[in-house]
Formats: structure tokens, sequence, C-alpha cells
């Protein structure tokens, strides 16, 4: 394959979205708008492509930061001059460019590499991506001549009656020989508008009677562009049933698909059972075998295999193999859960590392904490971790057992096998082996073994 190098068109203004954000930063199954259009191209082998940018792009380059080049188009002059603003960050080591609106989220990798292929063997100076059967409002118009031979693309709003009743439209992915493609866009004319349509290349090669080639798109929903916060919509729509096919395929159960909703970036391992009213979301990893929901909402964790979470919130939290969670229970960032810990009902878990076969089954909030394998922790357990100004860890040692309505003041330490009686208040550490009662906690006094005295 020749070389080839990818331009991303970002410029436009994107105001029919009515947002201060930018258009292509608009989430569709978690990723931003332009973000699936980056990962398609590399998935399809071009990488480090070229984004043009409007001047006031700062968010969008923060976004984006070093993975790709910027090139700028200082005013909206339409797609065509977009492209010519590339010409220079481009350079001259390219046989073929690939341009693709970053507004398009749909367009897989697989159609990209097909347009790419379809461009080289029929060495056409210009290969466009259409669709037929798409819904065609706002989409430029094929328009083909008696012989079905493609010769221009007529906007929506300059096309006649009878031109938008055609079917099959403009994708907005196009293949151009860098040879010829300079040339034919430096005599490109304004339209009524002003603008420079990156379209009427198609009209510029054909009268030059330079090749043109198509191809379709495998599901007319690859090309839906996104402009308003509907298109948004549909496009979600479109993306969250490829994902909920595809882990299908993969070996998930997925036991109402229509109620469960999977970013783009989510791993699911097989025979793994996701209920119904389930959000996976961000980086989210599940492993083979678990039970997650109903009405559970996961967002970048990790879990090992067979884990089971019921009705439970998990934020930035790694559990390891058959941890069991909920209902209502909530696992925030830093949460590390051991194997075989139970984290049962109202069970709030913060910055804090369980180790193996902990127990924590009701009401307890705990925080800034290191607890080691194997400790009970009772009921309405409470880590009093913050003092206003600084959050302070606590460390409760292997086996201890911690009593019900306990609350321990941080920083302090409950040492190995060591127990606190039902609500007990924990200023001062926990000696290994040592029972703690009252407020505040001091050592449980230990009977006497000694008989009374005769008298």
């Amino acid at each position: 394959m020749s070389a080839w190098q990818a331009v991303i068109l970002a410029a436009g203004a994107g105001t029919r979205m009515r947002s201060a954000t930018p258009k292509v930063l608009h989430p569709v199954c978690g990723a931003p708008l332009i973000q699936h259009v980056i990962a398609s191209l590399y998935n399809a082998g071009l990488e480090r492509p070229i984004v043009v940018v409007p001047p006031d792009a700062e968010t969008l380059r923060n976004y984006l930061g070093t993975n790709v080049d910027f090139a700028v188009q200082e005013s909206p002059l339409g797609s065509g001059h977009a492209l010519a603003c590339a010409r220079e960050v481009l350079g001259k080591d390219s046989d073929n460019i690939l341009v693709i609106n970053a507004d398009c989220p749909l367009v897989p990798p697989e159609g990209i590499q097909l347009l790419m292929r379809c461009h080289e063997e029929t060495k056409a100076e210009l290969t466009l991506m259409t669709a037929d059967g798409a819904d065609q409002d706002g989409y430029g118009r094929i328009i083909r001549d008696a012989s079905g031979a493609f010769t221009a693309i007529v906007e929506e709003r300059e096309a006649t009656p009878e031109q938008r009743e055609i079917k099959e439209v403009n994708g907005g992915v196009y293949a151009f020989r860098t040879a010829s493609l300079w040339p034919n866009l430096a005599t490109l004319k304004p339209s009524s508008n002003g603008e420079i349509y990156l379209t009427d290349m198609v009209a510029c090669v054909h009268q030059s009677q330079g090749s043109i080639a198509t191809v379709q798109a495998g599901d007319p929903h690859d090309v839906l562009g996104v402009n308003t916060r509907v298109d948004l919509a549909n496009a979600e729509a479109v993306l969250r049933d490829r994902i909920r096919e595809q882990h299908m395929l993969d070996g998930v159960t997925l036991i109402d698909p229509s109620t469960t909703y999977i970013d783009s970036g989510v791993v699911i391992g097989k025979d793994t059972v996701v209920y119904p009213n389930t959000h996976l979301q961000g980086t989210t990893q599940v492993g083979k075998g678990c039970r997650i929901g109903p009405n559970s909402l996961l967002k970048d964790s990790v879990l090992g295999a067979g884990c089971r979470v019921v009705s439970s919130m998990l934020e930035g939290a790694t559990l390891d193999a058959d941890v069991d969670v909920g209902p209502f229970a909530h696992l925030r960032p830093g949460t590390h859960v051991g194997e075989k810990t139970h984290i049962g009902n109202f069970v709030e878990v913060k910055e804090s590392t369980l180790g193996v076969g902990v127990k924590s089954g009701h009401f307890s909030y705990i925080g800034d904490a290191d607890v080691g394998d194997n400790v009970n922790i009772g009921a309405g357990t409470v880590i009093a971790n913050f003092d206003g100004v600084t959050k302070h860890r606590t460390t409760i040692d292997e086996n201890a057992f911690i009593g019900s309505d306990t609350t321990l003041v941080a920083p302090v330490r409950v040492g190995k096998g060591a127990a606190t009686g039902a609500g007990a208040v924990v200023t001062k550490d926990v000696d290994a082996g040592e029972t703690v009662v009252g407020v505040p906690a001091r050592p449980k006094p230990k009977k006497s073994s000694k008989k009374p005295a005769q008298a």
C-alpha cells in the first residue's frame, strides 16, 4: 500500500449543538465524537492524523494532546478551505490523503480500509464513501449521469426538489491522490455564501476527465453525521446497539440489552451476565463469569473473575476475584478489594485497601484505610478519617474484629486479632490480641481467675 496521511476536519463552529462545548468533544458511548474518528483511523492503519481546528481551539487541543498534529483554519470559509489549510502540515511524504469529518463517529475502520483499497486498485484521483438508504436530511446528494457515472455532489440547501429525492448521499469520507489534489483544490470557487466546498472537487475532477470511484458504506448509519443533539442521540443509539451485539457475540449474556448501557472502552469477560438497568462506563474491565446488576453503575473500575455486584455504584475501584458487593454499596476511587471479600448493603469504601476475606455486611463507612485479611467489620462501623483539615489513615490488621457501631478516629491502628466492643469509640492504637470497649475505648478488664477467700 502506498503512503497515506489522514486529515480530520474539525474546524466547524457547531452552532446547531447550542453548546459551550466544542461539538466534536460531545461524547458518544463514553468518548468524544472525534475520539471515535481517531480510533477508526488508527485501527485502519492511519496513525497521527492532522486535525484542522479553528484558532480558538484550546479545549480541543488540550484533549487531543500530542497524539495528533494540528492545522489552523483562521476563518470559517468551508471544508475545501479547511483542507487547504492542512497542506503545509501534511508536507510531501504521502501519495494519497484520506479526509474525514470529525463529526462522523460511526465510520468503522473496515470501511476506511475498503475505501483505501478501492482508491488504490482503481487508481482514482478521488474516491468517496456514499450511503444509500440513510436518512437524507442534511446530506449532499450524489449526482450521476445517464450511464451511472458519478459527476457531482449537490448540497441539500442548493439542491432542486428532484435532487432532494435522490437516496444516495455523501458520507463525508474522501480519498485523494495527492498529486492532483492541490491543483484541483486551487481551482474551486466560493459558493453563494462565500464558502469553498470540498464536495465541489467531484465536479472539478469529472470536468477534467479524471477518474472517480465510490464505495458504499456497509451500513447506512456508518456515515451518520452529528450536527444537533438529536443527531447525537441517534449516533449514541446506533453505537450502543453495535457495542451490545459485539459483547453478546463474544460470549457475554445481556438479560435485557435495551436497558444495558456499555461504553465503547469497556471490556467484559466471557460468561459474565449483565442484568437490566446496568451502566458500564469509561475504562471498566469486567472479568470472566461475573454477575453485574441489576441497577448498577461501574465507572473506570476493574473486576476480577467471578465477582458479583448488585444494585451498587463503583467508581475507579479494583476488585480481585470472587468479591461480592451490594446491594446499595458505593465503592469510590482508590478502593482495592481483595479476593472473596463481602461488601454488603449501604457500605461505602473510599481510598482503602481491603485484604482477602474481609466482611463488611451493613451500614459502614471505610475511608482512607488499610484493612488486613479476614477482618470482620460490624454493622454501623465508621472510620472518622477527616479532622476538618487533613484526612488521616487507619490500619486494621488481619483477623481483627470490629464490633457493631464502632467509631475509629483516625489516625489509629487496630492490631492483629484485636477486637472492639459494640459502640466503642477508638481514639488510640489497639495492641494485637487486645479487646477494647467503651467511650473512649479502653482495654477490657480481664476476669480474675482467683477464687474468693474462704471465711
